[in-house]
This record gives structure tokens, sequence and C-alpha cells, in this order.
């Protein structure tokens, strides 16, 4: 009776919280897909969110990103210095 009870509570805190609601949509989602995935539990993870292990080229191309930002500031204020010295002149 105990264990019941606990389970239902449960599954209402899962319903209150939209967790069922996407997880019927996904699987829904997976059951209308024409060719099934190889990897079922991939199209799930891919659908809810979440993310593979972070691939090293990504890692490095947001490394990049942010170097070249760092540049951009660097020139735009070398740019307003380069401004001001040639209105001198």
């Amino acid at each position: 009776q105990a264990a019941d009870s606990k389970r239902e509570q449960f599954r209402q805190y899962l319903e209150k919280s939209g967790v069922l609601d996407v997880l019927t949509k996904v699987l829904v989602a997976l059951y209308e897909e024409p060719e099934k995935p190889n990897s079922a539990l991939d199209f799930l993870k891919h659908h809810l969110g979440a993310s593979a292990p972070e691939n090293p080229e990504l890692e490095a191309l947001r490394l990049e990103l942010a170097e070249m930002k760092e540049k951009y500031e660097a020139m735009l204020e070398e740019n307003k210095t380069l401004k001001i010295k040639v209105k001198v002149y």
C-alpha cells in the first residue's frame, strides 16, 4: 500500500513538472520515425537535449573564437588611437 502511494506521488510529480509530457512526445517522435535509428538511446538523448560528450574540435573553435574577439577589441582600440593621431597631423 505504501509503495503504491509513493509510486503515485512520484507519477504526479513527473506529470506536474512536465516530464511525462516531454517523454511522451519524444517517444511518439521515435515511434513515428519512418526509418528507426540504429540507437534509440542516442535518438532520445538528441531529442531531449542531452548533449553527447564534448567534441574536442568544438572546444578548440570556442577558444579560437574567444581569442579572435579579444584581438578584435584590441584592433578597435588601436583604430581609435590611430584615428586620433591622424586628426592631429
